[in-house]
């Protein structure tokens, strides 16, 4: 509890979540899933910042 009590309160007193970051965990993930051996991280990054941002 004592490591994550911030993040606790912060959910009562706030109803901030870490959802929308999870999110995009979980978009990203999904995405380098598709482009598995991509040689040129430069397009990936190209390819995920025209994607999701």
């Amino acid at each position: 509890f004592s490591n994550h009590s911030t993040t606790i309160i912060n959910y009562f007193e706030e109803r901030l979540t870490n959802a929308s970051a999870e999110s995009f965990n979980a978009k990203i993930k999904a995405f380098r899933s598709q482009l598995r051996g991509v040689a040129d991280l430069k397009f990936f990054m190209f390819r995920l910042a025209r994607l999701y941002a």
